[in-house]
């Protein structure tokens, strides 16, 4: 058996704020509105790679934000949500992986409750401090390196990650991230070989545990990403690269 993990934001589909040319083709609505797309070639090609591997969707999206999602395609029997936290089989959680998960974050729930009080408490912050699934947390800040070097002035840093994208701030126990994820799917599955890809940080434990991994360009320089990670160009849609790629593996 053969694994596709993929990330989904802006490695498959795209926010309607990034120009990806007119021939595209809606798959998430939100409030009455289209808010995110795919090209119509990774449209096409997403449809051919889930008829030849298992593809599973890992993203730190929650599950209410994943079903929101409409690929087009027969809705894919597993995915990975609350970046990694949560299996998802046939839209149904699987309590088992939820209570391992939980298990494994349970040595950085003072750090998140010391977390949650910062923020709260944060001049800098503009949305509320959500505690995902009692996994991590989210917040959203006006000045998100204020915030995360306040951040990493009262944590454990041995103990949790705190990230940023854009003004999104994410403070997530070590032990939860997308390799670690893959790693007890894989198991799970006895899959002979994982194909994974991703375009952000949050995908970079992964691509690491993979055996084939795709990623742009430019993720590939900042980590330092090695021989196993396929690296696409610096021009062109990332998603047309990365299937095409898979199919013709």
């Amino acid at each position: 058996m053969i694994l596709f993990h993929s990330d989904i934001d802006n490695t498959l589909i795209y926010s309607h704020k990034r120009e990806i040319g007119s021939d595209k083709v809606g798959v998430e609505r939100y409030q009455g509105r289209m808010i995110a797309y795919m090209t119509s070639r990774s449209h096409a090609l997403l449809k051919q790679v889930a008829e030849r591997l298992l593809l599973v969707p890992t993203t730190t999206r929650t599950a209410e934000q994943y079903n929101r999602i409409d690929f087009g395609i027969q809705s894919p029997k597993y995915a990975l949500v609350c970046n990694g936290g949560i299996l998802l089989e046939d839209g149904r959680v699987d309590q088992a992986w939820y209570e391992d998960s939980y298990e494994m974050t349970r040595d950085a729930a003072g750090e998140l409750t010391a977390a949650r009080d910062y923020l709260i408490r944060d001049v800098h912050r503009c949305f509320e401090v959500r505690m995902i699934s009692e996994l991590f947390l989210f917040t959203k800040s006006e000045r998100p390196v204020e915030t995360i070097e306040g951040l990493k002035q009262i944590l454990d840093t041995n103990k949790v990650d705190i990230c940023h994208h854009r003004n999104k701030i994410y403070v997530i126990p070590k032990s939860l991230n997308k390799g670690t994820a893959c790693q007890r799917f894989r198991e799970k599955q006895k899959a002979d070989c994982v194909i994974a890809a991703g375009d952000s940080g949050f995908d970079v434990s992964m691509l690491k545990t993979a055996d084939i991994a795709i990623a742009p360009k430019q993720l590939c320089d900042t980590y330092h990403l090695k021989v196993q990670t396929v690296c696409s160009g610096e021009s062109g849609i990332f998603s047309d690269f990365l299937l095409e790629y898979i199919l013709h593996l």
